[in-house]
């Protein structure tokens, strides 16, 4: 049986230009976990929304997830939540702590720099407006996740280039091979 996949759009969500919405044309199995406001989230109606979706999947599943979604994980995995998840596969975690994130969310501060209790792989660039290189291996090494590190590509997503994004869904396919040996 192949692994379940839930998709979690940033902030805004990820329109059809975004490598998310790209991968799930390419891999239609995979569900996108919907949210109730993307436009000025709250933490708490987020990790409901998280916890509901992995409670229906039949087993723990990945989860993608791209910028303010990766704060949500670490909020959700330390909800007490009776769900698991197999692993997650962060791109671009925003740093909801810096001065320069945008102020239409409440209650994703402070960032959660806890271990996470399943396997992590972040993809970080090295000049994304909303974290600075050196927080997102900050939140690699709080996290016990995996970085990779891939140069100058902004915010890795659509405006920045990042559409269909082989290289990416390669990084992720390789993510989920190594799962089983976990």
């Amino acid at each position: 049986m192949a692994q379940q996949v839930l998709v979690l759009a940033g902030l805004w969500n990820s329109g059809p230009a975004h490598w998310q919405s790209q991968w799930q044309q390419q891999r239609p199995d995979w569900r996108r976990v919907e949210h109730s406001d993307w436009e000025t989230p709250d933490a708490g109606t987020w990790v409901a929304e998280l916890d509901a979706a992995i409670g229906r999947c039949a087993e723990p599943p990945v989860l993608v997830a791209h910028s303010l979604s990766c704060a949500l994980i670490t909020r959700w995995a330390a909800s007490g939540s009776q769900y698991k998840a197999a692993g997650a596969f962060l791109v671009a975690p925003s740093d909801t702590d810096a001065p320069t994130y945008p102020d239409c969310t409440t209650g994703f501060q402070p960032m959660q720099l806890a271990p996470l209790p399943f396997p992590t792989l972040i993809v970080a660039s090295s000049n994304d407006p909303y974290v600075d290189i050196t927080r997102a291996r900050q939140f690699a090494s709080a996290w016990g996740s995996t970085c990779i590190e891939i140069g100058n590509a902004g915010h890795i997503n659509g405006d920045a280039g990042y559409g269909p994004w082989p290289e990416g869904l390669a990084l992720f396919d390789e993510f989920c091979a190594g799962l089983g040996d976990r």
